[in-house]
């Protein structure tokens, strides 16, 4: 009887263990709300300097609008689970421009307590391209159905 017992509680914590789309779930709210946040400071606060770098870099200045898309409702989509590929591609892309237009010159450099000083834009970056290829998961508005998510 104890050997039983001992089965079925190895298969509940294996099956714990190796919910992928708990992790799936997990990895998308984090990357998602913590990029949530920065468009909604920018909505609150405006993107004007967003314009201004591009112009330095000799393109439109109406791509800052994309900051929103990329900011904003990216996040938003990939929080819920909608469109989840979609909008992590987004990420990735307004990811590649952050470090473009305003960190490029931190790319081979250190912060003062020896961490890497873009790893939050590498987080962000490496995170948003996980989802990217992982998707959604079950646990979302989508239920992991269909290509996009």
């Amino acid at each position: 009887m104890k050997k039983k017992f001992g089965k079925r509680r190895n298969a509940v914590l294996e099956r714990f263990l190796n919910n992928n789309d708990l992790g799936k779930l997990l990895l998308r709210v984090s990357v998602g709300m913590l990029l949530l946040f920065h468009g909604i400071n920018k909505l609150q606060h405006g993107y004007n300097f967003v314009e201004t770098m591009l112009v330095k870099a000799k393109l439109s200045p109406y791509f800052s609008h994309g900051i929103l898309a990329g900011e904003l409702f990216a996040p938003l989509l990939m929080v819920l689970g909608y469109y989840t590929r979609p909008a992590a591609l987004l990420q990735v892309v307004v990811m590649i421009m952050a470090v473009y237009l305003v960190h490029s010159h931190d790319l081979l450099t250190f912060s003062e307590h020896g961490g890497y000083a873009l790893e939050l834009q590498a987080l962000y970056f490496f995170g948003s391209l996980a989802v990217f290829f992982l998707g959604a998961g079950r646990y979302s508005i989508s239920r992991g159905n269909g290509l996009w998510n």
